[in-house]
């Protein structure tokens, strides 16, 4: 008799008669947004910025943006009140490459750096409310902007870094990411309809969590569910990550903040 791994049990769950979105064939070898996944009440929700509940947290960002640092700066002085002086192209672009760090740079990292450098503090810790805040203040200003991370040249091995990170079986349960976001995405696993775990919505409101997170936030709990330790919000392997997964967004609309399961 076979026995039963976890990861066994998992795949078994998954090849029994499950819900399944409409999409075409075509439709679902090209980038998909997880608010195709979503409920038309979720749809709903999330384009509407007096329901989407993770506006609260784009509103907490927008009164910190205009907060002044230290030497009495704050994003606003260069920015604008509302950052309309921000490249919202730029915004669609990260991560980027870093001439100056020698490495990528997420937009978390930048706006972190900029609060150090130009602000004169206070340093504000990459997993602080506070960061994800002004993440997704200045993300959403570019919602509706094309996602267009290159990944060419320097950032090329950050990609491939990533994208192996992506292939990667992790923990107790044995699973990779691409597992349930490529081979059946669109699948119901649980009570909740498997994504492509695209990043554009992101930071984003977690409807089962209950509050906003960013990108390795919610990577820290897939890895959670998969009984494997998580890195650091600001590891390389996270960045790595992050590379990735945007740039295999790249042509989808930024939605932040978009909501998700």
């Amino acid at each position: 008799m076979k026995i039963l791994t976890l990861s066994n049990c998992f795949f078994f769950a998954l090849t029994l008669p499950l819900t399944t979105i409409t999409l075409s064939a075509a439709h679902a070898q090209q980038p998909v947004s997880g608010y195709d996944y979503l409920t038309p009440e979720m749809q709903e929700m999330q384009i509407d910025d007096f329901g989407n509940p993770g506006m609260l947290t784009v509103d907490a960002g927008e009164i910190r943006f205009s907060t002044a640092g230290k030497n009495g700066k704050s994003c606003a002085s260069c920015h604008g009140d509302d950052g309309s002086k921000l490249d919202i192209k730029h915004i669609a672009s990260y991560p980027v490459y870093s001439t100056a760090l020698k490495k990528p740079l997420t937009l978390r990292g930048q706006i972190l750096l900029c609060q150090d450098e130009r602000i004169g503090g206070p340093s504000l810790g990459h997993s602080s409310a506070e960061a994800l805040q002004l993440e997704a203040f200045v993300r959403r200003l570019a919602l509706g902007e094309t996602v267009n991370v290159d990944v060419s040249g320097e950032m090329a091995p950050y990609y491939e870094a990533g994208k192996n990170l992506f292939h990667t079986r992790w923990g107790q349960v044995d699973i990779a990411c691409h597992q349930c976001h490529v081979y059946h995405a669109g699948r119901t696993f649980r009570g909740q309809t498997l994504s492509q775990g695209q990043s554009n919505g992101f930071p984003g409101y977690r409807y089962t969590a209950g509050k906003a997170v960013s990108t390795p936030e919610r990577i820290t709990g897939c890895l959670a569910n998969l009984r494997a330790e998580p890195y650091a919000s600001d590891s390389v392997e996270y960045i790595n990550l992050e590379v990735y997964m945007n740039a295999r967004g790249n042509g989808l609309k930024i939605e932040t903040p978009g909501i998700r399961y």
